[in-house]
């Protein structure tokens, strides 16, 4: 299973697609790595550098709507090889959130008013997030304070994600 905790990348923006998480132009990529260097390097938000801000990131909060546009794995891949896996929002397009599943990945979704409290009480500080699968908590820590939130994911999913994703699950199922 993979790790679901560390350091947060806010990104402020609703519908971001998956275009914008790696251009089309990679789709003839097979080999995950060859996404890396490529994490959102067409996104457009005030202030965001991709060469500096993914660095060392693991979790991604963001607005409604993450990983609309193309159905695509290689959205899901290059967040993978980049070691972001979590991705936490409002709503997710369908076909985006079950890649992430399907990659043994968290695609968590919270309301809006809850995201927008963590917007505002962690945004502009150094933030780590790290989830409890087993209690279906999030703990969200920076310098000075911690804040525990409760999500919800169906109990297939929970199976996707302690297996590995999808291939895993059907090799001890099937």
């Amino acid at each position: 299973m993979k790790e679901f905790k560390g350091n947060v990348l806010f990104l402020d923006r609703s519908d971001i697609n998956t275009d914008e998480v790696i251009p089309a132009k990679y789709l003839t990529e097979i080999e995950k790595t060859a996404l890396k260097t490529h994490l959102f390097e067409d996104i457009k938000l005030d202030g965001f550098n991709p060469e500096m801000d993914i660095k060392e990131k693991a979790v991604i909060v963001t607005r409604e709507n993450f990983g609309c546009g193309s159905s695509r794995e290689h959205a899901p891949w290059a967040l993978e090889v980049n070691g972001i896996h979590v991705v936490i929002a409002p709503s997710f397009a369908r076909i985006f959130r079950q890649n992430m599943f399907n990659g043994g990945m968290l695609a968590i979704e919270l309301s809006e008013d809850r995201i927008n409290t963590i917007f505002k009480e962690f945004k502009n500080s150094d933030t780590q997030i790290s989830v409890d699968m087993e209690a279906l908590e999030i703990m969200i820590q920076s310098k000075d304070q911690t804040k525990t939130i409760d999500f919800q994911i169906s109990e297939f999913d929970k199976a996707l994600i302690q297996t590995g994703g999808w291939v895993e699950y059907a090799d001890t199922h099937y």
